[in-house]
């Protein structure tokens, strides 16, 4: 048994090629329903949000080919360049990382933690976790939990929302009295709009395609809602734009911007685009007078903050590694589990089968006696059986566990029930 991570991110991959592994939650769990289609694997876990796509699993060796082989059938993709992948001891350090954010874009930031939470959810749901993935997971979020709640990581980080805005202000020289559009109605959305009104921003147009979600979100910062049809109309007067939706296909695409910059007579005007897959067609950034940055632009913001951080990234490192240990301590003993399971229930069997017999060629035992000999046959068992499970689990993690764990299971296998007793 091997545990694995397959992924790509914002380090190996530019948001042209992460935004095609976008996968949407029903996509993922049709195909964990399916994964007994892939032979040796046995578990497995699909994280996916805007700057990773991780596929954790339990796979046999000789298997190792269906990991990549899942990861095709479900993006539709084949892709060979910026893909890492880290094994056993490698791979939960990567995971309780992630979990920690200390493997985030944005150092510190929230939302990762219930990402990893989400896509374990999923996976649980549609059983495609078993004892292996159900132990690291639920690990690996209280792990994370420990990591925001010890350290202050958390206070001290940015958001991707608060760096667009700062991108904007610095690439604006600063926000006060400008006027901004936001397509996109969500957290992720409003969380911008948050942002935009602290640094002073006069008016907020809010564009989505449920109109309803578009005057909700207004409402709660003092802005507009406008019609998605008609939402570059509204930017005549608008300084910077931020798309954060949800859509698999580009919402602002070249022609209607080309017509916007004809009504402005040349007046710049600043695009933040957040969402992955993206929503501004890169064409726009060609257009003269527009300045568009994507996601990944927002590393040259993030980068000003990190000396802030780094203190406390440091702490956050020491929980992670001493979290590690104990989680690979346990996994140790976990491949014994089986074994020992088997070796216990073996020897009830054979307890009850002899206390059933013994019993019933001593007719005049009260329900006391019974009582008494169920429980020393029970104690004579748990004697015979303390020294050899002793044994196997002291060699765990030791050069001597394949051999005791291969000398369990030569002494007791299915032909010892062909041993008259």
């Amino acid at each position: 048994m091997h545990l694995k991570v397959l992924g790509l991110n914002f380090k190996t991959t530019p948001v042209e090629i992460r935004e095609k592994f976008s996968v949407s939650k029903d996509e993922i769990k049709n195909r964990l329903e399916n994964l007994d289609e892939y032979e040796g694997l046995d578990e497995a876990v699909v994280l996916s949000t805007c700057n990773r796509f991780e596929i954790y699993a339990v796979a046999d060796n000789p298997y190792e080919n269906s990991l990549k082989k899942f990861m095709d059938d479900l993006t539709g993709i084949e892709i060979d360049s910026g893909l890492y992948e880290y094994e056993n001891r490698e791979c939960i350090k990567h995971l309780f990382e992630v979990a920690a954010s200390l493997d985030s874009l944005v150092l510190g930031e929230g939302q990762i933690l219930s990402q990893v939470k989400e896509a374990y959810r999923i996976a649980k749901s549609v059983e495609a976790t078993h004892t292996v993935l159900n132990t690291l997971f639920n690990r690996a979020v209280a792990s994370g939990k420990l990591v925001r709640t010890e350290t202050g990581i958390a206070l001290k980080s940015v958001s991707v929302s608060s760096a667009a805005v700062e991108l904007a202000a610095k690439n604006l020289n600063g926000l006060e009295n400008k006027n901004a559009l936001i397509f996109g109605a969500g957290k992720m959305a409003l969380l911008v709009a948050q942002h935009l009104k602290s640094h002073g921003v006069k008016k907020i147009f809010v564009a989505n395609h449920h109109i309803e979600r578009a005057v909700d979100m207004a409402n709660k910062i003092d802005g507009e809602a406008v019609s998605w049809e008609n939402a570059l109309k509204s930017a005549d007067n608008v300084e910077v734009v931020v798309t954060s939706t949800g859509a698999p296909h580009y919402v602002v695409k070249p022609e209607p911007v080309r017509e916007l910059m004809k009504r402005r007579e040349g007046r710049e005007i600043f695009f933040i685009d957040i969402a992955v897959p993206r929503d501004v067609d890169p064409e726009v950034g060609k257009i003269p007078g527009v300045n568009l940055c994507n996601i990944d632009d927002l590393e040259t913001v993030v980068d000003l903050h990190k000396q802030a951080r780094r203190e406390e990234a440091e702490s956050a490192k020491k929980i992670v590694a001493e979290e590690v240990e104990a989680v690979v301590e346990r996994f140790k003993y976990l491949k014994f589990r089986p074994i020992m399971a088997d070796l216990s229930d073996r020897a009830e069997k054979i307890r009850e089968r002899e206390v059933r017999r013994f019993s019933g060629k001593m007719h005049d035992l009260t329900d006391e006696d019974k009582k008494v000999i169920d429980n020393m046959t029970k104690m004579i068992v748990r004697k015979l059986l303390r020294l050899p499970m002793m044994k196997l689990n002291s060699s765990a993690g030791t050069r001597e566990a394949d051999f005791y764990a291969g000398a369990m299971r030569a002494l007791f296998t299915e032909d010892d029930e062909k041993i008259a007793l």
